[in-house]
């Protein structure tokens, strides 16, 4: 199964398109059948609600993106200056005037007169009737009628608030025939309190549902719900934990007599699931139940051998059969971590094809009962045709979706049909609702493109394998493999540490790799100082001597070489984690980042290399030519830091190497064993030994390169007062030259959250940026700063989640939060932590031997209480006002330091007014705020915490570069030929 997970598309396509395939006879029955379920689903659009939606509201227009936006974030808002402040922003540039009254549904109608009235108060017309009416009641009355609004599409898509409300619905004479699967909304547990709230929530419906066993209903449950950390890393404590807990719901299950189906999760936990799936399948106490089921995603490449697998299981299994959940966050992962292929089909016809393979598995298949969930005539018509006159499957549709699809078939043919129903307060469920419409709604979906009246039936009811016969089972064009995803260079290959054995032998690898640390710190005194300035001199001297040699290479040839560099950073990428895993202390996540990121600087800076170093031809007048070039300025410092050792090491050289520079390379004094490894790959690839030095050492080997008047550019990376102190060294001597100096440094970096952020997003960002490595990275978040109305949920559900983190030894593949660099640092952020004692709000116990600082949330009175940087896991929390988001921007921006800043919100007019004030390199906008991506964010900031350009961008290389241009005058050497060849008519 494992080597399905990255097979090439058309090779996994191939057995299943023979599969899927319809015979001409049978093509031809199914067709006719299809055609009558597609006037059923026509005929019946007026009915359902989100069919009625998306004919009104179409997902690519300005009305229906704002109404999702809107949906996803107004319920939760708390205080009324936010909640004017969305709906300004969602439904002030839509024309909700146009849709008035034009839907056959009552409920569209409704609620788009409450958009309207919305509209026309936030909206930019100044005058008419009907904003002067409703002008007098003033802001409540539009929040009143969106909320009305809004509340409507939540009691039409959720079956129930509670689950007795749920069941008492299905008995409405709409449903008549119909049973239920109900899912108690909860997509994922943060904290152990969600995890036991969610799992009371579904004992309870259990029993609930198990009143009336007659009813046939069923429960739906989320693993990820049922545990705060349902992770390959936490596999040993999450497996055994969920494995008991879902087996306490099955047997409760079991005893009532009714169905529980394990929803399918994001491929990345595929294995786990099928580990507690299976183990509670084979639960003595649970045989001769045949209620027990799982749901099996079919765009996924192993879905055929998941499904082959629960039929080995030698037990009756229920398996629901969907199209798939997490599509586009699973394509995003895989482009991200540099994975070698997509675990899912990149098309749409891909994604039916293998659901018909798959369905007619599972009609073969002996101990499997089937369950189709499809809103697609075709797929319910193909199975309808394979079944026969068999009756021993059910189809399923989600409530509010897919109405006229299965009434005939139910009532009147006798096949069963089962609703898929959320559970749960409107607040709760409208995020849901939104992504299952953004699902079944995109614009290749069965369900919007039969809300497109000019598609034909026959568009309508295309055949799947016919299309990806034609396209050869090929992947999508516009999807790129992940290591063509930047197009100019390649993208570095990551590890896929969500595939348990995989995590296993990384990390065993980098635990056998033999590293002897040399003792930390050095030596000092005078006698120190002198041989540092011996060293210095005598590396200077080579470098400069090699200085003309390898400045003389061409463009290409450097590039070629930092190309193999990278090559050979990812042959040797176990001995670099290793070093980095030892002597950084970094995790397994971070050490394959840490030499993913220095293969993308060196492949990155090639690429810039032959793209913005080449000459350039200037314009002037006939009989002159003008040129300017790039070139190196001579023989460059590099001092790096110890918190990106290899990545930020590497980057600064490789910039300044493909320059035409030459490089004096200075490691920090806690990590110089992974630059002696970096330094030696780079001349096996081809860097001369005399272009590339490094010279390991403290603060006296800086000083000694830095005072060096041969010097010709330092880039520096560390902290503010080194790089003063740096900048302050170069300017010394009357007769040196002024050169350049690029630095990157610190930050008080904030994260700014209003009340329309989710706030499940808020905490697992928080965790990302603000104690992941632990809090040494210079983008890591370190104010915190909450809208006062959702501060205490916010901080409590922090609070909890903080509690999950694993803090131990950083080769471990289960640790978060491994120890800080060394003892200063330690003695440093822990007397720190003492001082503020009183202000925690949280702090998590650490082992007893190491340098572990125990992360902690600290509480402040304002925004100006924190003036400096903390360099590692403590972050500081404070609140601001509703309707002060640009004084709150002020008050960052006055500390002076620009590095990183974060926003979490659902209003777009906020995005734009903190893109305009941050004064910062690096904006994160609903996401976490660290792991800029070379090439793509490019890195570094202002004011206290750098200089610029950015690294990982396209202007960083020029600062490495002397301009020189060339003015030749060529009439004096007989003019411009060219002219002679114009045709002058007659001359």
């Amino acid at each position: 199964m494992a080597k399905l997970h990255r097979a090439a598309e058309p090779d996994v396509l191939k057995p299943l398109i023979e599969r899927a395939r319809l015979t001409p006879e049978s093509r031809g029955q199914v067709m006719g059948h299809a055609l009558g379920l597609l006037a059923d689903l026509r005929a019946a659009q007026n009915r359902g609600w989100v069919n009625q939606f998306l004919q009104e509201y179409r997902l690519n227009s300005s009305e229906g993106v704002a109404l999702l936006s809107l949906a996803e974030a107004f319920l939760r808002v708390p205080d009324p200056e936010t909640a004017d402040l969305l709906i300004a922003d969602k439904l002030g540039d839509a024309n909700w005037k146009a849709h008035s009254g034009k839907s056959s549904s009552v409920l569209v109608n409704s609620a788009t007169w409450g958009l309207m009235l919305g509209r026309a108060l936030v909206g930019d017309e100044q005058t008419g009737t009907l904003r002067r009416l409703i002008s007098r009641a003033g802001e409540p009355f539009v929040r009143q009628a969106v909320g009305a609004a809004m509340k409507r599409m939540g009691e039409v898509f959720v079956m129930g608030r509670t689950i007795d409300e749920a069941m008492k619905r299905m008995k409405k004479p709409e449903n008549q025939g119909f049973t239920a699967s109900f899912d108690m909304l909860g997509e994922a547990a943060r904290t152990k309190a969600d995890a036991e709230r969610y799992f009371q929530a579904y004992f309870e419906a259990i029993r609930a549902v198990g009143r009336d066993p007659k009813a046939g209903h069923s429960i739906s449950v989320k693993l990820s719900a049922l545990h705060p950390r349902y992770e390959v890393g936490q596999y040993d404590k999450c497996v055994p934990e969920l494995t008991d807990m879902l087996a306490q719901l099955a047997s409760e299950a079991c005893s009532q007599r009714i169905p529980l189906t394990v929803d399918a999760e994001e491929s990345e936990r595929l294995d786990m699931s099928l580990d507690i799936i299976g183990a509670v399948a084979r639960r003595p106490e649970l045989r001769g139940w045949d209620g027990f089921g799982m749901a099996v995603q079919a765009y996924s490449k192993r879905a055929r051998a998941v499904i082959a697998w629960a039929d080995q299981l030698g037990r009756p299994m229920h398996v629901r059969l969907v199209k798939g959940a997490y599509w586009d966050s699973e394509i995003k992962r895989t482009q991200v971590e540099g994975l070698s292929d997509y675990p899912l089909f990149t098309r749409k016809a891909a994604t039916d094809v293998s659901y018909l393979a798959c369905a007619r598995d599972m009609l073969d298949a002996r101990n499997i009962v089937p369950a189709f969930a499809s809103h697609n005539a075709l797929t319910v018509a193909t199975i309808l045709e394979w079944a026969g006159d068999s009756r021993d499957f059910e189809f399923q549709r989600l409530h509010g979706m897919g109405e006229g699809l299965y009434e005939r078939l139910v009532r009147e043919q006798g096949y069963h049909c089962r609703i898929y129903a959320p559970v749960g307060g409107h607040r709760d469920l409208l995020a849901y609702l939104v992504r299952r419409l953004l699902e079944n709604g995109a614009n290749s979906s069965f369900v919007h493109q039969l809300a497109n009246e000019q598609l034909s039936e026959a568009e309508l009811l295309a055949d799947p394998v016919e299309k990806i016969i034609a396209v050869g089972g090929a992947r999508h064009p516009s999807i790129p493999m992940p290591v063509d995803l930047f197009g100019e260079w390649k993208n570095s290959g990551g590890i896929d540490l969500q595939e348990r054995t995989i995590l296993a032998e990384t990390a065993a690898a980098v635990a056998a790799f033999p590293f002897d640390p040399a003792p930390r710190g050095t030596d000092s005194g005078a006698a120190a100082e002198t041989r540092a300035a011996g060293d210095v001199r005598q590396a200077i001297d080579r470098a400069a001597g090699a200085f003309p040699a390898w400045s003389s290479r061409s463009r290409e040839e450097r590039a070629v070489i930092l190309d193999r560099l990278a090559d050979l950073l990812e042959e040797n990428r176990v001995p670099l984690m290793a070093l980095a895993v030892k002597e950084a202390f970094k995790t397994l996540p971070d050490a394959i980042g840490e030499v993913r990121e220095a293969a993308d600087f060196c492949r990155y800076y090639a690429a810039r290399a032959r793209a913005d170093l080449a000459p350039v031809v200037l314009p002037g007048p006939t009989g002159e030519r003008n040129e300017l070039r790039m070139e190196g300025r001579g023989v460059w410092a590099t001092i790096a830091p110890w918190n990106f050792p290899l990545a930020i090491f590497l980057g600064q050289t490789a910039a300044a190497l493909v320059a035409g520079n030459t490089v004096i390379a200075k490691p920090a004094p806690q990590t110089p064993e992974i630059a002696r490894a970096a330094v030696r790959l780079a001349h096996q690839a081809g860097v001369p030994e005399d272009a590339l030095i490094l010279i390991p050492g403290g603060p006296e080997i800086g000083a000694a390169i830095t005072a060096n008047a041969r010097i010709a550019g330092v880039a520096f990376t560390g902290s503010t007062p080194t790089a003063k102190k740096i900048a302050r060294s170069l300017l010394e001597g009357d007769d040196r030259p002024i050169v350049p100096l690029i630095a990157e440094t610190g930050g008080v970096n904030a994260m700014i959250v209003d009340s329309t952020a989710l706030p499940e997003q808020v905490v697992a960002d928080v965790l990302t940026s603000s104690f992941r490595s632990a809090g040494q990275r210079c983008s890591a978040l370190r104010l915190l700063l909450l809208q006062e109305e959702i501060a205490d949920g916010v901080i409590e559900m922090l609070r909890g989640a903080m509690e999950q983190l694993v803090i131990g030894d950083p080769g471990d593949p289960a640790t978060d939060v491994g120890p800080v660099i060394d003892q200063a640092a330690y003695d440093h952020l822990m007397a720190y932590r003492e001082s503020a004692k009183g202000r925690w709000l949280k702090t998590l116990p650490v082992p007893a031997k190491g340098l572990f600082v125990p992360p902690t949330l600290v509480r402040l009175d304002s925004v100006d209480d924190l003036a400096r940087e903390w360099f590692g896991p403590i972050l500081h929390v404070a609140t601001w006002k509703a309707g002060e988001l640009e004084q709150t921007i002020a008050r960052v921006n006055a500390k002076g330091f620009g590095l990183t800043m974060g926003l979490h919100s659902r209003i777009a007019r906020s995005a734009e007014l903190t893109e305009a004030r941050a004064r910062v390199g690096n904006l994160y906008i609903n996401r976490s705020m660290i792991g800029a991506v070379v090439g793509s964010q490019p890195f570094g900031g202002e004011g206290l915490s750098g200089t610029g350009p950015k690294a990982g961008g396209p202007h960083y290389l020029q600062r490495f570069c002397a301009e020189r241009s060339v003015s030749v005058d060529t009439t004096s050497a007989g003019g411009n030929a060219t002219l002679l060849s114009l045709d002058e008519g007659g001359i």
